[in-house]
């Protein structure tokens, strides 16, 4: 995103309304275990969660910032911790023993 793009939603004048800022859009099921609500934010079913995770109320704006800046913060933790980025399908073709089964760990 470049720096002078505003995000979309209401500006920081728009009056605030609890109920507008923390209903999600309705769910949309993706799997048996996932869920989306907004574009691109894939998420655990809240229901499968909530014997071990405490749900607690998060504002629909702070969703999306975070969903935003995830590249930036991977990018960075990538220069600062990483020495190789190993990509998923480089793991699973380093397990798979050559006869199209996967070796299992």
């Amino acid at each position: 995103m470049r720096t002078d793009e505003q995000p979309p939603g209401p500006a920081a004048t728009a009056p605030y309304r609890f109920a507008e800022q923390h209903t999600p859009p309705q769910p949309q099921r993706v799997s048996e275990v996932a869920q989306t609500t907004f574009e691109h934010v894939y998420e655990v079913d809240p229901r499968l969660m909530q014997a071990h995770v405490a749900q607690q109320v998060f504002p629909n704006w702070d969703t999306l910032r975070i969903m935003r800046s995830r590249h930036d913060h991977l990018e960075w933790m990538h220069r600062h911790f990483a020495h190789k980025v190993v990509t998923g399908s480089e793991l699973l073709a380093e397990l798979d023993d050559g006869d199209g089964t996967t070796v299992s760990a």
